[in-house]
């Protein structure tokens, strides 16, 4: 894997993009997920994502698209999406997006925490400090112990805190070994295939055109999110990239204004600055190490 500059810096601009796109995909797993059940939810998303999906990767590659050698990774990979996926949409009916954004933003520390102890990938100490920092910045935005989060509402969030940081993991390390694209492709197809197993007992209900806006935001914002998350780990060691996975939280602030009217006080925009300036040091660093 490269580390100069330019691949670096374009792993994490992809990061950042994915980031957009799972705002997008919350937004609409929030609206979809209050209106019917979650695994009808999940159907819709994953039948739209796959579609996307397929689609862009048949026709850039053709049928040779499908060709896997790493069943055992593809398997694992789509059982914990599909995991990770329904623990945030039920969470999602509980929290507003900034809020559940910030709890699962400590996904970042989780992964540094399995760089440095299993993959034995080097953090420097600056490095550390850092994701720190984000995580600081985090805190600020939730506020434990306040009105707003009991053990209830922070049950399902981290569960899938523990699903996605075990996903982004396989993830990793699938990273150089397929096409991306393949990868998301039978990640969709198989959470498909488990929630179609569950859905003659769980379809309610007629679909609507607003449902539809929704259900395409679902698959489309997954898609995208996931297609640039698969190719950033190309670019960069996940220790390198998970202080910018911060960056979904501004972006999941603006998105609950836009959706919801939910604005953000003065303690989550002093989190805000706290992430963006652990961000911008974090680009400085990469640079610095990678000369």
């Amino acid at each position: 894997m490269t580390t100069r500059p330019p691949a670096v810096l374009t792993g994490i601009a992809l990061t950042v993009g994915a980031c957009a796109a799972f705002s997008v995909l919350d937004t609409g797993s929030k609206f979809v997920g209050s209106l019917v059940p979650i695994f009808m939810a999940l159907w819709l998303r994953y039948c739209l994502q796959s579609i996307f999906t397929i689609s862009f990767g048949t026709s850039r590659y053709g049928v040779n698209i499908f060709h896997t050698t790493h069943w055992r990774f593809q398997i694992t990979r789509g059982l914990l999406f599909c995991v990770s996926n329904a623990c945030a949409m039920m969470s999602l009916r509980y929290l507003p997006l900034a809020e559940f954004t910030a709890i699962v933003a400590m996904t970042p520390i989780a992964m540094t925490l399995v760089a440095a102890l299993w993959l034995k990938q080097p953090v420097s100490r600056l490095r550390w400090a850092l994701v720190v920092l984000g995580f600081a910045g985090t805190l600020i935005i939730i506020r434990p112990g306040g009105d707003n989060f009991s053990f209830g509402t922070l049950l399902w969030p981290m569960l899938q805190l523990l699903a996605n940081t075990a996903y982004q993991i396989v993830s990793a390390q699938m990273a150089g070994k397929e096409r991306p694209v393949t990868t998301q492709i039978y990640t969709s197809l198989l959470a498909l295939s488990f929630t179609t197993l569950i859905l003659p007992w769980t379809w309610t209900g007629t679909m609507t055109p607003v449902l539809w806006v929704g259900a395409f935001a679902m698959g489309l914002g997954s898609a995208i999110g996931h297609l640039l998350m698969l190719k950033a780990y190309e670019y960069a060691r996940p220790a390198t990239i998970t202080p910018f996975l911060y960056s979904q939280i501004p972006f999941a602030l603006l998105a609950g204004w836009l959706m919801y009217g939910h604005i953000p006080d003065q303690w989550a925009v002093i989190g805000m600055v706290t992430i963006a300036v652990g961000g911008m040091l974090s680009v400085w660093l990469t640079v610095r190490e990678s000369r």
